[in-house]
């Protein structure tokens, strides 16, 4: 049965092979994007899926998106929580500004997007919700904390949405990606990405569409009994 499904940063790199594999399964998709327009303009005419710009850090921006997908193509049935931005330092050079920066986008753009679909899944009693964490926010990494701390965050949001959600035929998970072949992992000196590689039993980095994979079966019907679990996709790197 499709669905109205919006995924945040789903112009680029994981966001985008969330949205295509969604649209795939037959759901109607909208993807917001913060600030490259020529990267959205071209993915819509690339894939003819819609796309909407507004900062997801900013809750009556959210609002307002919200109701525009709503607007446009009907009551929000599958969130994916993708949208993310990195700002790394070792702690001791870490500005306030890093932190906020990351926290605001990572984890409170999460409930800015969440709040503003939620009460419309439960009158409707049902919804998916996958959000998009890191191995990092498992398992930390140096000059991260910013970034680990809203990843880890996203956890512990999951699994207590999970519990509220459930009578209501909400489902809230996570999937945490490892390293995957995106361009900004692409464009790491070869040597440093050599390094990564060495760290995966698998022998490789992770490939987008193996993530969104992840996310079509977790918005899926068929996952209906599955809420609060976290999907580690990292090729062995890490176990939780």
């Amino acid at each position: 049965m499709g669905r109205t499904a919006i995924v945040t940063g789903g112009s680029r790199g994981i966001g985008a092979a969330i949205a295509k594999a969604l649209k795939e399964a037959g759901h109607q998709v909208a993807a917001t994007y913060g600030g490259n327009d020529e990267a959205a303009a071209k993915f819509t005419d690339e894939t003819g899926i819609k796309t909407f710009k507004f900062d997801v850090g900013d809750y009556d921006a959210c609002k307002k998106g919200v109701a525009e997908v709503e607007d446009a193509m009907g009551g929000v049935g599958i969130l994916v929580n993708n949208a993310g931005i990195t700002r790394d330092a070792p702690f001791h050079k870490m500005t306030p500004e890093q932190w906020h920066d990351v926290i605001n986008t990572n984890l409170t753009g999460v409930f800015n997007m969440t709040h503003n679909v939620w009460n419309g899944m439960r009158e409707r009693e049902f919804g998916r919700i996958v959000t998009i964490s890191s191995i990092n926010g498992q398992k930390g990494q140096f000059a991260q904390a910013n970034y680990a701390a809203s990843k880890a965050g996203d956890l512990g949001f999951t699994k207590s949405l999970a519990q509220e959600g459930a009578k209501k035929g909400i489902t809230v998970n996570a999937v945490c990606p490892g390293y995957i072949a995106t361009d900004m992992v692409m464009a790491v000196p070869e040597k440093v990405r050599e390094s990564i590689i060495a760290q995966i039993p698998v022998g490789r980095l992770g490939e987008a569409e193996e993530i969104a994979r992840c996310v079509a079966f977790l918005t899926s019907d068929d996952a209906g009994f599955i809420t609060g679990a976290t999907i580690s996709a990292n090729g062995g790197q890490y176990f939780a």
